[in-house]
Formats: C-alpha cells, sequence, structure tokens
C-alpha cells in the first residue's frame, strides 16, 4: 500500500461510526462528569481556554521559525515519529508522577499535557516547513488537535475543513475555543478522571498519556500529509 492509499484507508476507517462500546462509554462518562468536583471542571476549562489563546497569539511552546522542509514525506514523517517518541516519553513520564500524587497532582496534568501536545504540533508544522509564527499555521495546528480530540461528528466536520484547509483558512479568522474546550474536555474527561484516583492514579496517568500522544501522532501524520499531497498534486 504506498502512502496515497494509505492516507485514503485511514480516513475512511476515520469516517466510520463510532462502536457500540464508544457509544456506551460517552454515556457513562456523562454520569461520571456529575461527580466531578466543581475546582477540576474550572481547572480544565481555564487550562483549554489558555492554551487556545496563547497559541493563536503565538505562544512558549511555538517558538520555532520557519525551517527548510525535507525534501520527502516519508523523510518528514520519520523525524515527526522521532519526535513523538520524545514527547510521549516526557508525557509518560509526567502522566505518573502526577497520577501518583493523587488529586492534587493528578489536576495539574491537564495544563502539561496539553503543553507537550502543542510542543509535538509545532515541531510537526516546522518539519514540514510552515511557519509556526504566522496565525493560520497556528490555528492549523488547533484543527489538528481537534482533529485528535474530539466527538466523531466534529471530527468529520474538522476533517473536511483540513482537505480544504486553502480555501478554509480565508474563512477561518478566529476559533471557537467554547467548543473545542467541551470537545475536548469531553473526549477525555472519562479516562483522564481515573488519574485522581488513589493507588491506580499512576499506572492510569501513564497509560492515558502514553494513548493520547499516540493517537495524537497518528492524526498529526496524515493531516500533514493530506496537505502535501494537496499541495504538490
Amino acid at each position: 500500500m504506498n502512502e496515497r492509499e494509505e492516507l485514503e484507508a485511514w480516513k475512511r476507517k476515520f469516517n466510520k461510526k463510532s462502536s457500540v462500546f464508544q457509544r456506551v462509554s460517552k454515556q457513562a462518562q456523562k454520569k461520571v462528569n456529575q461527580y466531578i468536583p466543581e475546582k477540576a471542571h474550572r481547572l480544565i476549562t481555564d487550562s483549554i481556554k489558555k492554551m487556545v489563546e496563547v497559541t493563536l497569539k503565538g505562544n512558549e511552546w511555538v517558538k520555532l521559525s520557519k525551517v527548510a522542509a525535507l525534501p520527502s514525506l516519508q523523510q518528514r514523517e520519520e523525524r515527526m515519529k522521532e519526535r513523538l517518541d520524545f514527547h510521549r516519553k516526557a508525557a509518560v513520564i509526567e502522566g505518573a508522577g502526577t497520577g501518583a500524587g493523587g488529586i492534587f497532582l493528578g489536576l495539574a496534568d491537564f495544563p502539561l499535557l496539553l503543553s507537550i501536545k502543542m510542543k509535538f504540533l509545532s515541531e510537526c508544522s516546522a518539519l514540514h516547513g510552515y511557519d509556526v509564527k504566522e496565525y493560520e499555521e497556528r490555528l492549523f495546528l488547533l484543527y489538528v488537535f481537534q482533529l485528535a480530540f474530539s466527538s466523531d461528528d466534529h471530527k468529520k466536520e474538522t476533517l473536511k475543513v483540513i482537505e480544504n484547509w486553502n480555501e478554509e483558512k480565508e474563512q477561518l479568522k478566529e476559533l471557537d475555543w467554547r467548543v473545542f474546550q467541551q470537545e475536548y474536555r469531553d473526549y477525555i474527561d472519562f479516562v483522564k478522571m481515573l488519574q485522581l484516583v488513589p493507588g491506580v492514579g499512576a499506572v492510569v496517568g501513564a497509560y492515558a498519556n502514553y494513548q493520547l500522544l499516540d493517537q495524537l501522532g497518528e492524526v498529526a501524520k496524515f493531516a500533514y500529509r493530506i496537505r502535501f499531497f494537496s499541495e504538490n498534486d
């Protein structure tokens, strides 16, 4: 299977309806959310809001300037994999450490994990030769983020935006951070809240962070592959 065929196969899989297990988990998640302390809700919401704001304004983890892109798609994706391995290890260590500390350190995991994810995405952008200092590129990072962490319906809408980025970016002046944070929270709350449970937090935190970075890495690879083909056809 070549790179284009692999991309089309991924898109077909990506657009499939969620499994029964995922839908049942969603209902359980909504139930669990009712028992989450208000302090936790506020911290998560504030962390996501800040991440969106600082990303769009240019922030501490988007410091890279435009660099010469590697000549081939394969070389770019190999470097992306190397950077994913690096950031995934950091996320696992951080998740285990904060998870072992119970609810207070567990809550600290949210902004730290967001930072790791955005650092990885900004590096992916630079590896493909895009200037992360440009507003539209920082906006693209947030759309890739949503493609990885949101509901099935929102993912499908986001994929369409990414597939038609050159046209869509002219219409997109800002991001609806409230929709963004709600989609992200709904996606990860259930497993991440288990990280706050004493005794299992460290194991859950390490595993959850590994899986979340792994998922982000896969989505980033195909999102930038979509742009590569659209710009080089």
